[in-house]
């Protein structure tokens, strides 16, 4: 194949995967925002059962009612957070976290933003999960999907509030891409605690663990080193060049679990106090 064939091939699969994804990303909208008003209707349903009687049962239920509030409140500012955290390593240049690889790559010769693209792959986790667990799959992780597009519009809108943040210098750079780490592994903590729905990536990992005899950790190692290879891939054949992947990278992906691990003991103390 010559290099005029070459480059005519890779600009007509651009074309495809931007005319795929954003009929995609537009039915995931809808698919989303559909899930979330049926959920709120369940609640409401729930909640106007509930006022049916007075009891000191139905007092407990309602504090049980109001503690789940609390925790998926505190699933969003876990989200908040993480958002932030990518945000500044995408700001640092010096490579993203392992699970934001994809689609920072691919947000760079695709007309979708990192956000939209996060959201798709999360779907893509989904349906793998449904794959891999068939009847196994509890249909509450459908919940997945709208906690995928909440954390992708906050990803957009982390990335256009610190657009102003100048990085110039090396120096800079890795403290942008620090901070960046350690917002991830609070978010993470956060997300940990509040023990009410996984993003889809830990949530296909942990569907793996349930069909197949290998621990958490060690799945984990290699779910994050075959997203940096897919983005690699993606990299040089649509790039032709190596973009976000590197040193940072690898740092995020040996401190984010560390700094998470430190963390989740002081915050599930102060969760416990606050979902009673």
């Amino acid at each position: 194949m010559t290099i005029a064939a070459y480059n005519e091939f890779t600009k007509f699969l651009v074309k495809l995967i931007r005319r795929l994804m954003t009929d995609w990303y537009n039915s995931v909208i809808r698919v989303s925002i559909v899930m979330g008003i049926l959920y709120l209707e369940l609640i409401n349903i729930d909640i106007e059962r509930k006022c049916i009687f007075v009891s000191t049962e139905e007092k407990g239920r309602k504090q049980s009612s109001e503690a789940r509030g609390k925790r998926f409140l505190f699933l969003l500012v876990g989200l908040f957070i993480m958002a932030f955290g990518v945000a500044l390593s995408i700001k640092a240049g010096l490579g993203t976290s392992p699970i934001s690889s994809v689609p920072y790559v691919m947000s760079l010769f695709v007309p979708l933003t990192v956000g939209n693209i996060t959201i798709l792959m999360h779907c893509v986790f989904i349906f793998l999960q449904i794959v891999i667990l068939r009847r196994q799959y509890e249909l509450i992780q459908l919940l997945q999907l709208v906690v995928a597009v909440v954390f992708g519009y906050l990803t957009d809108f982390a990335v256009w509030v610190i657009r102003p943040i100048s990085c110039d210098g090396y120096l800079m750079q890795w403290l942008l891409c620090l901070i960046g780490i350690a917002l991830v592994a609070i978010g993470v903590s956060f997300e940990v605690v509040a023990n009410v729905v996984t993003l889809a990536g830990e949530g296909l990992v942990l569907a793996i663990c349930k069909v197949a005899p290998i621990k958490f950790g060690t799945m984990k190692v290699i779910f994050d080193v075959t997203l940096v290879a897919i983005a690699c891939v993606l990299s040089f054949v649509f790039l032709h060049g190596l973009y976000g992947v590197r040193e940072g990278t690898v740092a995020a992906a040996i401190l984010v679990g560390t700094i998470s691990r430190q963390i989740n003991k002081p915050l599930g103390r102060f969760g416990e106090r606050i979902f009673r």
